[in-house]
Formats: structure tokens, sequence, C-alpha cells
């Protein structure tokens, strides 16, 4: 192993027995380093010495910068549980070859809270609140689920408490479990309505069995959400089309959307909601829909949605190249899809609806050159008509799909 390729930076999960619960190797690598990084709490569990330490700064993008001037001296970073579960080796992964590190995980906060509860750690919903907001466990509520989050603070708790009201999961089961696999280990149990703890331990984990109230709609994630759920003026794309135009779009893990001419947000919304790691933008010139936008992505669990305010293709300068453009309002504008095709690398994918004449004329032409697909949507729905019910259509919709070579 050359010089350029000695691991350098290690990365130690810490529990909360400190040291002592460390491994020979994990021992090895703390005793080692040059430098130590962590919290103020991981660098209180090393006794006092001359080496240099650390302590995370806000935000983490400054010190992970100064990680970077240390490459080639002996270097560890001190995390709690495991490092790679929304943990600070997540980060540093990026930025640094995995062959300059070593990883040491401890138990993460996941194992001991599926353990302490009872439940198959690949039956529950995981995801942390730390940094980041709360509404993100809108996207795993539904009966019966039971979630595992990582808590922020002590304040946490009881901010997911009062979420879990808003949305009809009152009944909800809550435990929040403080300071795992140590002497200071606490238990509180409630329901969400009952849960009366302003603040618990800085350091919890939760858990949530949920329960829905009666009546209480469960939002599946497969795309075609009820209408109902969203905040919008009119301008939304239906249930049945809207199913249509993800299942073209193909969303996949890590991938990134442009929704032009997004309306209250839907379509992007349901690209997130489909897989975690997706990520999307939503284009919208009007303010008020971009409020609507905003409160939709939040409600439905989505809360890091993008939201550009403005006209495309203007608004669309600067960002970031997508994987697949859904083009919803503005057909017809000039350029605006040939900006859009430009824009798509290999293997992009663009999709557009269209509900005028002229619009559709656009999409025509848009085949004739490049190819693809284009379909006719047509639905009809059964409404009431006095005492009794009928047909009635919806708009039609041409719908243009293609994949770039």
């Amino acid at each position: 192993m050359n010089e350029t390729t000695t691991p350098w930076l290690s990365i130690v999960g810490l529990g909360e027995d400190g040291l002592s619960g460390l491994s020979p190797l994990a021992h090895a690598l703390v005793n080692r380093a040059e430098i130590l990084i962590g919290g103020t709490r991981h660098l209180a569990m090393i006794p006092a010495d001359s080496r240099q330490r650390l302590t995370w700064t806000r935000p983490l993008s400054k010190l992970f910068e100064r990680v970077d001037t240390l490459r080639g001296r002996p270097v560890c970073v001190l995390a709690t549980g495991d490092p790679m579960a929304f943990g600070v080796g997540v980060s540093l992964a990026r930025r640094i070859p995995v062959n300059e590190m070593i990883i040491v995980p401890g138990v993460s906060a996941f194992s001991l809270a599926c353990a302490r509860m009872g439940w198959p750690i690949a039956e529950a919903e995981t995801l942390t609140i730390h940094g980041r907001p709360v509404e993100l466990i809108n996207a795993v509520l539904y009966p019966g689920a039971r979630i595992i989050a990582l808590s922020a603070d002590g304040k946490t708790p009881a901010m997911i408490a009062k979420l879990l009201c808003m949305q009809g999961y009152g009944e909800s089961r809550m435990t929040v479990l403080e300071h795992m696999d140590g002497v200071n280990e606490r238990r509180i149990d409630a329901t969400a309505a009952t849960f009366g703890a302003d603040a618990t331990a800085d350091l919890n984990t939760l858990a949530v069995q949920c329960v829905a109230a009666s009546g209480i709609k469960a939002i599946a994630r497969v795309p075609g959400i009820p209408d109902d759920v969203f905040r919008h003026d009119g301008q939304l794309t239906k249930r049945e089309v809207r199913a249509t135009t993800l299942a073209a779009l193909s969303p996949l893990p890590a991938q990134l959307l442009w929704d032009i001419g997004a309306g209250c947000g839907s379509i992007a919304i349901e690209w997130m909601r489909s897989a975690r790691s997706t990520r999307a933008i939503a284009i919208e010139r009007d303010p008020a829909r971009v409020a609507n936008i905003a409160f939709n992505a939040g409600n439905l669990g989505v809360p890091n949605l993008k939201i550009v305010t403005g006209e495309a293709p203007a608004a669309v300068a600067g960002l970031e190249r997508p994987n697949a453009i859904f083009l919803g309002g503005g057909i017809a504008t000039p350029g605006l899809l040939e900006r859009c095709w430009a824009e798509l690398g290999s293997r992009g994918r663009l999709v557009a609806n269209a509900v005028t004449t002229e619009g559709e004329a656009v999409l025509i032409a848009a085949r004739q050159r490049w190819g693809g697909e284009l379909v006719r949507i047509a639905i009809t729905r059964a409404e009431p008509m006095g005492a009794f019910s009928g047909w009635r259509a919806l708009a039609p919709v041409t719908q243009f799909a293609i994949t770039k070579a």
C-alpha cells in the first residue's frame, strides 16, 4: 500500500460506555490519532492529554473543509453509534476516498431501539430528525407503522407528538428512549395525545407505533394519491393522469426531477415520496401556488422539496441538471420544450402534458422531430346527477414521453 492510499482518517462509533466499549481496533485508532474530532460529549470521554481537539461547528461543512487540510495526518473522528446510519461518516465518505479511511461502527441507535421495543429492524421505518425538518415523519405515517426516529434534541419528541395529533394519529404510542445502553438510560411511554414532557434528555431516540383515528385516510406511496390531500386552486394534475405521468417519469433513487409549471407541486411531491433519496425542484411563477407547494410538501413528508419562484425557461438558469423533467404548464412558451430537451443528459426522461390544442400541436411537432411516444388520456368519473349518477368526462390530456439516447 503506497502513501496515497494509507488510511489516515478513522471514524469510530462510541456508545454510552465510552472507551470501555470499544474493540481493540477502535482503541488503537483513538490512541494513535494526533487530532481528535467530535462533539463535546464525545471528546469528554477521552482522558485529557496534549493532542489537538476539534469540536463540531455549524455549519458542518466548515469543519469538513478543515478535515481536508489534515490529509495525511492521523485523525480520528468520534461519532455516536454507527456513523454510517445518518451519521457524520456519510458526509465524510462523500468527500474522502474510502481507501483513505477506516470506519469502526458502534451499535446504532436503531438497533438498540428495536431491541428495547422487540421490533424487527427490517420492518421499522427509520429516519433522523437531527438537523432536518420534523415533517419528514409525515412520509412514513400509516396505520400500524413502526417508526424509529433519531431526535435532534430534547424538544423533538414533543414536536412530533404535536404533529401526530395534527395528522389524526393522536392515539399513536410513543416511547422516548434516553441514553440507551448507559447508566442514565430512561424510558418514557405515552400516547401522542397525552405526551406531557416539554423536553427530555437531548440524547434520545423516539419509537412510535402508529394508530390512526377513525376516518383518517392512509396515504400510499404508489403514484396517484387522492386529489383532496393537496391544497390547490384547481391547478392540479388529477390522480389518474398523475399516476400515468409518474409511471412515464420513472423515478429512481437519488435522481433529480424538474417540475416546471408545478401548480400545487403534486408531481414533484409524489416523485419524492417514491424513494427516500429522490430529489425534486418545483418551478412555479404564481406566489399563491408557491405557498401551496410549500404547505403540501411539508404535509406529505417531503419538506426538502426545493421551490423556485419564477417562469421557465429563465427560471431554470443555474439549476443542477436533472435526470427527468415534467412540463405541466407553459407548453406553448417559445423555446421552452427545446430548452428542457437540451438540459437533459443521456437517459434523461422528458414528459409533457397538454390540455389545449395549441399545446398538443407543440407535442406532436416534438414527436416528429425527436421520436418518443404520444398518449391521449381520457378519464370519465361517475358523479351525482340529482338522485342518480352519471359519467362526467375530464378534459382529455395529451402526453408526450421520451428518453434521451
